[in-house]
């Protein structure tokens, strides 16, 4: 039978771990860890983003430090309010909110961000670490998929990957810590030749391509992990229904594990966040990693 792997129990594993170390921090160290988001304009669904990440933070017991700026802020604004936070020694993660205005150079914005404080993984320092195999922060969401991995099989060692998909967030971390995890690892995409003969190697297949239900049951091999990071919205029968890339009812007959959407994937990528801002802490301070919350 099919193993659902349920992202929300998970999460709230993770968040709870997280906010045990986190109260020890406090009670033998007098540390709280913080973490500093920054919103630029008013985009909707990054609103939405940003209100959970505060909620989840104070939730954990953590310092919420937020930054709503306007959508016509000024790139040297910016870019001075993220000296400030490197600066600031309350403030141990730090976030810039995404996409930002057209006006504003992500990378830029994203590079100055100090790559120990860099909650997110997107820093070039931290993409450069995590490739070459040293201690790095890591992407959320690649971190997420890699302990709901670890959780179902224990060892991956040895087991043929296969991530669809080839994004700087997603699909390239996910393959460095499969790779760091001793799989055979083939990184494939939308023009990748004979899509369907390369995914029904994998004995892992995660799904992160963007776009709505393109794995199909009969591209996986009987018994494998499927791990659906995707999240599209489509019309359905008159109705908007979320989907992932991964299509759930065929790939489920299949599959020997694999998680839904929503409820997979999604609720780990606050998680991490918090996870990697409580890793961040202990590194600035000299103090041992939280177990398990790490790559």
């Amino acid at each position: 039978m099919t193993k659902v792997i349920d992202g929300k129990a998970f999460a709230a594993n993770v968040r709870a771990q997280v906010a045990a170390h986190v109260a020890r921090l406090r009670e033998e160290q007098g540390i709280q860890p913080g973490l500093a988001v920054v919103l630029v304009g008013e985009d909707p669904a990054s609103q939405v983003y940003v209100r959970n990440k505060h909620a989840s933070t104070i939730e954990v017991g953590m310092a919420s430090f937020e930054h709503r700026l306007s959508a016509d802020t000024r790139e040297a604004d910016l870019l001075a309010l993220i000296a400030a936070l490197n600066a600031d020694p309350k403030v141990h993660g730090i976030l810039v909110q995404l996409p930002l205005p057209k006006h504003l150079n992500s990378d830029l914005v994203i590079n100055a961000i100090d790559p120990a404080k860099d909650v997110d993984g997107f820093h070039i320092s931290n993409v450069g670490l995590l490739g070459t195999g040293q201690k790095s922060m890591v992407p959320c969401t690649p971190l997420g998929c890699l302990m709901m991995l670890r959780d179902h099989h224990g060892s991956l060692a040895g087991l043929n990957a296969v991530v669809v998909g080839r994004s700087n967030i997603v699909g390239k971390p996910m393959a460095q810590l499969l790779l760091g995890d001793s799989c055979t690892v083939t990184i494939a995409h939308s023009r990748t030749k004979d899509l369907a003969e390369v995914c029904k190697r994998a004995d892992i297949l995660v799904a992160a391509v963007g776009r709505p239900e393109m794995i199909t049951g009969d591209m996986v091999k009987p018994g494998a992990t499927v791990i659906d990071v995707g999240i599209n919205r489509i019309e359905r029968d008159g109705k908007a229904k979320l989907v992932g890339d991964v299509h759930y009812e065929s790939a489920a007959k299949v599959a020997g594990a694999i998680t839904p959407v929503p409820g997979g994937v999604g609720p780990m990528t606050i998680a991490c966040l918090l996870a990697n801002t409580l890793t961040a802490c202990c590194r600035a301070n000299s103090l041992p990693e939280p177990e398990g919350l790490t790559a």
